[in-house]
């Protein structure tokens, strides 16, 4: 142990000797918080609509009101000309074009179904998922208010209703923010164990300081331990950190334990940093290894679930997940912060790190060679 506790205190110095580093720790989650937490965001809120409506009813001007009146449309053209309409479309000035043929008023008048044409931008298939759902919601809105005025003018047989009463459990304001900062605090977390640890070896390697141990009788896992533990401590600093900035700046919920996300955090920094020091003993520059972690990492997080459904991925995609820590610890962080949720209800999570903890660890362990 006391052979383990100066090599720390040497791997401590070493990091605080360099000025960036021991800025950028600190500084980088202060700013990925405040950036990051408020700016990634799938909701839509400004739908801009290009408006053709060639019946000019109050029926149809009845139907523009309501979708002006609506928090996610804005009307932001109106014209007689498709081709104009289109270009709009094309220039990226509006998200959508509704087109009211003759007769919408009419038809409606009649009792017959009013006809309409959506032309909406795809490129973005979430985005346009979304406008179309916003989209049906106004019409069903619209269809109803007829519906109850139909009621009123015609009060023959009455219009039987279905009334519906929802309930939003653990996030009841449906903040996005509450569901990206656990995932965005994994970010952080990975960033700082997985580039900062396997760099720091391989700076070591470059500058030919690492020989110096490698001459000594330090036993192999001496050494990766005392890698490890500077970055697992900083790790949980900015953790912290974010936590911090998180209540203070967004207001975000914590329903659960923090010792219990702490110590999900711990295991997950550790199978992290056996990783980043798996590659890097295979590393023999700083170029080398942030190519290698730069493209593990982006895998890592884009598989993890932070911005699409986990259930939603592909069964191959699924079966990956189970060796990819950043996917247990954002299932962790979000079931812990949002739900509460016991250390029985993320056992299995716990378990599956700790495996890859001690699978990589051991690997890098038994990967490095001693040459003087």
């Amino acid at each position: 142990m006391r052979t383990i506790f100066y090599l720390i205190r040497k791997e401590f110095l070493q990091i605080f000797r360099n000025k960036f580093i021991s800025k950028a720790v600190f500084a980088i989650p202060i700013l990925q918080m405040l950036i990051l937490v408020p700016a990634i965001t799938f909701e839509l809120k400004n739908v801009k609509l290009a408006i053709i409506d060639k019946d000019m009813t109050p029926e149809s001007r009845g139907l523009i009101n309501k979708l002006d009146g609506s928090t996610f449309f804005k009307i932001a053209f109106s014209t007689f000309s498709e081709d104009e309409a289109n270009n709009l479309l094309l220039r990226n000035k509006c998200n959508m074009i509704l087109e009211i043929n003759p007769g919408f008023g009419k038809d409606i008048g009649n009792g017959k179904q009013g006809k309409l044409l959506a032309t909406i931008d795809a490129v973005n298939a979430s985005s346009a998922e979304l406008t179309w759902a916003y989209f049906n919601g106004v019409i069903r809105d619209y269809n109803t208010d007829l519906i109850k005025e139909n009621i009123i003018t015609n009060p023959v047989v009455p219009f039987p209703r279905i009334e519906i009463t929802n309930r939003y459990w653990y996030n009841e304001l449906l903040n996005y923010k509450y569901y990206m900062l656990p995932g965005i605090l994994v970010i952080l977390v990975t960033a700082i164990g997985f580039l900062l640890a396997g760099l720091n070896m391989v700076r070591e390697k470059e500058i030919g300081t690492i020989e110096q141990i490698n001459v000594t009788p330090v036993r192999k896992y001496h050494f990766i331990i005392a890698k490890m533990a500077p970055f697992l401590l900083i790790g949980l600093t900015d953790l912290a950190l974010g936590l911090v900035i998180g209540k203070i700046a967004f207001n975000i919920p914590f329903e659960g334990s923090i010792l219990l996300m702490f110590l999900g955090s711990t295991i997950f920094l550790i199978a992290v940093l056996g990783v980043a020091l798996f590659i890097s003993t295979f590393s023999g520059t700083q170029q080398q290894y942030m190519f290698v972690a730069f493209f593990c990492m982006i895998i890592f997080i884009l598989m993890s679930g932070i911005f699409t459904p986990y259930e939603s991925m592909p069964i191959w995609a699924q079966d990956f997940n189970l060796i990819n820590p950043v996917a247990y610890l954002m299932r962790i962080n979000r079931m812990v912060m949002l739900k509460g949720s016991t250390i029985y209800d993320i056992s299995r999570e716990l378990c599956s790190l700790i495996i890859i903890a001690i699978s990589f660890t051991t690997l890098a362990v038994r990967r490095y060679r001693k040459t003087a």
